[in-house]
C-alpha cells in the first residue's frame, strides 16, 4: 500500500470514528430528552412508593427511640428525682442509644453513596434495606449479660441500622431524580422524602397504641421501679419497624438500573436507549446478555477527575452549599426531633400528676400524645407544602424562606423561653405552637430542599457520592447537636440550659441563609444542564471489544 493510500485510509477511518461519535452523542442527548419530557406514569409512581417506604422505615426507626429511650429508662435505668423515684437512663446511656444511629448513618451515606456510583444504583438498592431489617430485628431481641449490658448491645445494633439508613439517602434520592422528568422531578423527590413525616407520626401512634394496650398491665406491675411490662412495650415498638422494610424489599431488588448510570458510567449508550424505551413503555428493563456492547469514550470517574471537577469554584461552591446547608439544618432538626420528650417535660407540658405505676403510664402516654401533636401540627403539613410548591416556587426560594423563618422562630423560642415556660398555661401552649411552626418551616424549607438539590446538582458519575457527602455533613450536625444537647441542657440545673440551646440553633439557621446563596436554582433544568459540563460532544468515540462489535481501543 502506498503512502498516499495509507493516509487516505487512515483519514477515512477517522471520519468514520467521528461520525460514530457524533451519532452516539446525538443518541445520548435524544435518550435523555425522552426521560426529561416523559409524562407522569405508573412507573414514576412505583419509584416514589418503593423509595418512600424506605424513608418511612428510616424515620420510624430513628424517631421511635425518642419514646423507646424513656421506656428503656423505666426498665434498665436508675432512680430519678424528676420521675418521683421512677427510673431513667443516665446521660451516657441516653446519648448512646440516640447518637449511635446518626453515627452509623454518616458512615452509610458516605459508603453507599460511593458504591452506588462505582457499581450501580440497582446493585446496591435493597442491600441497605436488608441491613435495616436485620439490625431492627436484632434490637427487639437484645439482651444483656455479664460481659455487656443491654444498652451496649442496643448501641451496636442501632449503629448497624444507621449504616443501612445512611445508604437509603443517596440511593433513593438519585434513583428518583434520574428516572424523573424535568417538570415533576421536585415533586417526585419530595414525595419520597415526605414519607419521613409519616414514619415519625407512625412511631408516635404505634407507641400510643402499645401504651394504651398495656395500661392495665403497667398499673398492676409491682412498683414504679419494676415496670416489668414496659420491657415488652419498647421491644414491640422497635421491632415493628422492620415490617414495612420487609414489604418493600422485593420491589427494591427488582427495580431497573437507571438509564443515566448505564449511559454515563457504564458508557453503554445503546443499552441505555433500549432501557429508556422499555421503562417508559413497560416499567422494566430487560438486558440481553448476548447483545453487543458499545462502550463510549466519555468523562470517567476517578480521583484525579473528581479533584479536577470540584477543584473549579463553580462546582465546589455547590458541594459546599449543599453540605453546609444540610449540616446547619440538622443541628436543629435532630436536636429537637430526638429530644422532643425532654423539651415537652422541660416546659411542663403534660407532666403527670400521679404517683407509682400510674405515673409510668401517664408519662408514656403524654410523651406519645405530645409527639403526635408535633407531627400533625408541623412535620407532615410542612412536607406537603413543599410538595405543592417546589416545582412552582423553586428549591432555592423555599430553602431561603425556611432558614429565615427558622432563625426568627428560634430567636423567639430562645429569648422568650423563661416567660413562656414559667408563667401561664396559655404561654406554655404558645411555646408548643412555636415548636410546631419550627417543625413546619423545617420541612417547608431546608429539610426537604437539602435532600432534593444534591440529587440534582452534580454529574451522573458523582451524583450519588456528592449526595452522600452532603447528607453525611447533615448527620455530622445531628451528632454534634445530640452530644451538645446532652452535655449542655442541664448546665445550671435540670433542663436550665435548653433556652440557650434554642438560641444556638437560631445562629446556625442564620448561617444556612448564606450557604443557600451558593446554590443554583435547579427547577425546570435538566440534570445534564445542572452538571456544569458541556453536553455537545460529551461522547467522544467508542472503546473496547465485546461480542461481535470491534472498535478502536480508548486511549489511556
Amino acid at each position: 500500500m502506498s503512502y498516499v493510500e495509507k493516509e487516505s485510509r487512515e483519514g477515512s477511518d477517522l471520519n468514520k470514528a467521528d461520525n460514530v461519535a457524533y451519532t452516539l452523542d446525538a443518541r445520548r442527548r435524544a435518550a435523555l430528552a425522552e426521560i426529561d419530557n416523559a409524562p407522569f406514569s405508573w412507573f414514576h409512581a412505583k419509584v416514589c412508593m418503593v423509595a418512600g417506604v424506605g424513608f418511612f422505615t428510616d424515620a420510624y426507626d430513628i424517631f421511635a427511640i425518642n419514646i423507646a429511650s424513656t421506656m428503656l429508662g423505666y426498665v434498665y435505668g436508675h432512680g430519678s428525682p424528676l420521675n418521683k423515684s421512677g427510673q431513667k437512663l443516665n446521660k451516657a446511656q441516653d446519648l448512646g442509644v440516640k447518637v449511635a444511629t446518626p453515627v452509623g448513618t454518616l458512615v452509610g451515606q458516605l459508603l453507599f453513596g460511593w458504591l452506588a456510583d462505582l457499581v450501580g444504583r440497582k446493585r446496591m438498592y435493597g442491600v441497605e434495606l436488608m441491613i435495616i431489617i436485620i439490625a431492627t430485628f436484632g434490637q427487639a431481641l437484645s439482651g444483656g449479660g455479664h460481659a455487656v449490658g443491654i444498652i451496649g448491645v442496643l448501641v451496636v445494633w442501632r449503629f448497624l441500622m444507621g449504616v443501612g439508613i445512611g445508604g437509603d439517602y443517596p440511593l433513593s434520592a438519585v434513583i428518583s431524580s434520574e428516572f424523573a422528568s424535568t417538570k415533576i422531578r421536585g415533586r417526585m423527590m419530595t414525595a419520597v422524602f415526605a414519607s419521613q413525616g409519616w414514619g415519625n407520626f407512625t412511631a408516635a401512634l404505634i407507641a400510643f397504641i402499645i401504651t394504651a394496650a398495656y395500661r392495665n398491665a403497667i398499673l398492676n406491675d409491682p412498683s414504679v421501679d419494676q415496670p416489668n411490662h414496659v420491657d415488652y412495650m419498647w421491644r414491640i415498638l422497635i421491632g415493628l419497624g422492620c415490617v414495612p422494610g420487609v414489604i418493600a424489599l422485593y420491589f427494591r431488588l427488582t427495580i431497573p438500573e437507571t438509564p443515566r448510570f448505564t449511559m454515563d458510567i457504564e458508557r453503554n449508550v445503546l443499552q441505555a436507549k433500549t432501557d429508556i424505551e422499555n421503562v417508559l413503555a413497560h416499567g422494566n428493563s430487560d438486558v440481553d446478555p448476548d447483545a453487543p456492547v458499545q462502550r463510549a469514550v466519555a468523562p470517567k470517574a476517578s480521583w484525579a477527575d473528581f479533584c479536577e471537577h470540584f477543584g473549579q469554584w463553580k462546582n465546589f461552591k455547590v458541594l459546599l452549599g449543599t453540605s453546609w446547608s444540610w449540616f446547619a439544618l440538622d443541628i436543629a432538626f435532630y436536636g429537637l426531633g430526638l429530644n422532643s420528650g425532654i423539651v415537652l417535660q422541660a416546659i411542663g407540658f403534660g407532666t403527670p400528676l400521679t404517683k407509682g405505676t400510674a405515673l409510668v403510664y401517664e408519662n408514656l402516654k403524654n410523651i406519645c400524645v405530645g409527639n403526635l401533636i408535633l407531627s400533625v401540627g408541623g412535620l407532615i403539613p410542612g412536607y406537603y407544602a413543599s410538595f405543592l410548591l417546589i416545582d412552582r416556587w423553586g428549591r432555592k426560594p423555599i430553602q431561603l424562606m425556611g432558614f429565615i423563618m427558622l432563625t426568627l422562630i428560634f430567636i423567639a423560642m430562645g429569648f422568650g423561653y423563661d416567660k413562656m415556660v414559667n408563667t401561664t398555661t396559655a404561654a406554655k401552649k404558645g411555646f408548643v405552637v412555636l415548636y410546631c411552626f419550627a417543625n413546619f418551616f423545617q420541612n417547608f424549607g431546608p429539610n426537604t430542599t437539602t435532600f432534593v438539590i444534591p440529587g440534582e446538582a452534580f454529574p451522573t458519575r458523582y451524583r450519588s457520592t456528592a449526595h452522600g457527602i452532603s447528607a453525611a455533613s447533615g448527620k455530622l450536625g445531628a451528632i454534634i447537636a445530640q452530644v451538645g444537647f446532652a452535655q449542655l441542657k442541664d448546665i445550671g440545673g435540670t433542663n436550665h440550659f435548653v433556652k440557650h440551646i434554642l438560641e444556638i440553633f437560631a445562629l446556625f439557621m442564620l448561617t444556612g441563609i448564606f450557604s443557600t446563596l451558593l446554590l443554583p436554582e435547579t427547577m425546570n433544568r435538566t440534570l445534564e444542564d445542572l452538571s456544569n459540563e458541556d453536553q455537545e460532544g460529551f461522547v467522544k468515540g467508542l472503546s473496547g471489544q465485546k461480542g461481535n462489535v470491534v472498535v478502536p481501543q480508548e486511549s489511556s
